[in-house]
């Protein structure tokens, strides 16, 4: 419902005249809404009756939105505990004035998907450059083959979060008119650069072009963000559901169901399963990891596993920007995730989880987990307002590709460059020169080796700080 504003002095703060508009809007339910619109920001409070409103010389109308519970007025956030006063936004009903013509919803950014991406992208940097391989923790390394530590939910907790931010965007530009046409070009020429970059990480510095390792993340997370982004921009809800299942099933079918040529009966051991027989077959030895010559953990047949959960990760999207109260949302989505866990761990006796295959158990497993910590950022930074804490990982959050992406290929140069020990003559890489030097001797050698980390990434965070700072936010 449409409703009226009047500018307006206030009494208690002169010249406020050319600063301030005050009025009501009429809910649908006949509730009464005051706002009030200070040097260009908006804020919203209940009035139980609307003879509080000032009597002002003239009208003037404007518009609302209802698209997120915490989007009201033209664009106006209502966060903390602004947006809990008013748990009734959502019946505010967004309709055009007579004069206007229809405009796309503005874009809201919420912090805690920034936090949470932040938090995955610190942890990645984390655990992909210890001191020494031989030296960590347990914890910090992936499970060798079945089962799964905590690293191996941070690669599944970024593409559940591209999955968000996929809903985020599309949804907003679909309801603003925007052709699905010219919205799948965008989606893919993002995925176009996104796997370019994979490659030229991957063959930095050589580029050898007869032995570049042609998937890697990067090009996992353009592939699965291409192919749930042409879902979303083809389908509703329901069909990005069934899409979701179909993948799930499916590839469950073609990994226990389908034969191994050269094998027999299917099998889920390494170099046995029709994924690796599949990325041996289609890309070639020499063009996998090197660390494994036969197989690819980021291989072909195993990414419809990952486009699975950017599919989870669009569902999530969906219940975050609905205008569902922000309780609802929490708990919703902590109901979802402990179902969708209890669900994968059963999954997981028949079809393992495994990191390696990206298996529908891995699937739902991480994606419930994602859940969980989507609801708990969510809540602590959007809803109740606590930050301070949430700003390392905010700074990360808001240049994620960019962090990747020149902190990967940093760890190549150190591990590239190499350096004559002063005190033997002994040829080291950088990266161990540094470790020896700095950490290894007067540390335990786990310790030692965490202590590299942690400090690389410390490093990046100073550096992306200050593109924070410069607002320096490379988009890809």
């Amino acid at each position: 419902m449409e409703g009226h504003g009047q500018r307006c002095r206030n009494d208690h703060q002169k010249g406020a005249y050319t600063h301030e508009l005050r009025g009501h809007v009429e809910l649908t339910d006949g509730r009464m809404a005051f706002i009030s619109i200070h040097r260009g920001r908006r804020s919203l409070e209940r009035v139980p009756r609307l003879g509080q409103a000032e009597s002002c010389p003239y009208w003037v109308p404007w518009r609302f939105s209802a698209l997120e519970n915490s989007t009201v007025a033209a664009g106006a956030t209502v966060t903390g505990a602004m947006a809990r006063s008013v748990p009734f936004l959502a019946d505010v009903v967004a309709a055009p004035a007579e004069d206007a013509a229809p405009a796309a919803p503005r874009a809201f950014r919420l912090q805690s998907l920034d936090v949470f991406r932040g938090l995955t992208i610190a942890a990645m940097l984390l655990v992909n450059n210890p001191g020494s391989w031989s030296h960590v923790y347990p914890p910090l390394e992936h499970a060798a083959w079945n089962g799964w530590t905590p690293t191996d939910l941070v690669f599944p907790f970024f593409l559940f979060i591209v999955g968000i931010t996929t809903t985020l965007s599309l949804g907003r530009l679909l309801e603003g008119g925007t052709r699905p046409s010219t919205l799948f070009r965008k989606v893919l020429i993002r995925a176009g650069l996104i796997f370019a970059l994979g490659l030229l990480m991957q063959g930095f510095p050589a580029y050898e072009l007869g032995t570049i390792r042609v998937l890697g993340v990067l090009q996992r997370i353009a592939l699965s963000y291409l192919v749930a982004a042409t879902i979303v921009l083809l389908t509703d809800v329901r069909g990005q559901v069934g899409a979701l299942m179909a993948l799930l099933l499916g590839y469950w079918a073609l990994m226990t169901l389908v034969p191994v040529p050269g094998v027999g009966r299917p099998v889920l051991e390494p170099d046995l399963n029709l994924s690796n027989w599949l990325d041996l077959k289609l890309i070639g030895r020499n063009h996998l990891l090197n660390e494994t010559m036969t197989w690819d953990p980021e291989g072909l047949l195993s990414t419809l596993g990952a486009i699975a959960t950017v599919l989870s990760g669009v569902l999530a999207g969906h219940w975050i920007r609905s205008a569902r109260d922000a309780r609802v949302k929490v708990m919703g989505l902590l109901a979802a995730g402990a179902a969708v866990i209890a669900l994968g761990t059963l999954w997981g006796h028949a079809f393992p989880i495994n990191k390696n295959l990206w298996t529908g158990s891995f699937v739902l497993l991480t994606a419930g987990i994602a859940c969980a910590v989507l609801a708990s950022t969510y809540w602590l930074v959007d809803v109740k307002g606590y930050r301070a804490w949430a700003r390392p990982f905010l700074v990360f959050g808001t240049n994620a590709i960019t962090a990747y992406w020149l902190s990967s290929v940093v760890a190549i140069v150190f591990d590239w460059v190499v350096i004559t020990s002063p005190a033997d003559g002994e040829s080291l890489v950088l990266k161990t020169y540094l470790y020896e030097i700095l950490y290894a001797p007067w540390l335990a050698s786990e310790n030692a080796s965490l202590a590299y980390a942690v400090t690389y990434v410390l490093i990046w965070l100073g550096f992306l700080s200050l593109l924070y700072r410069w607002r320096i936010f490379i988009r890809i």
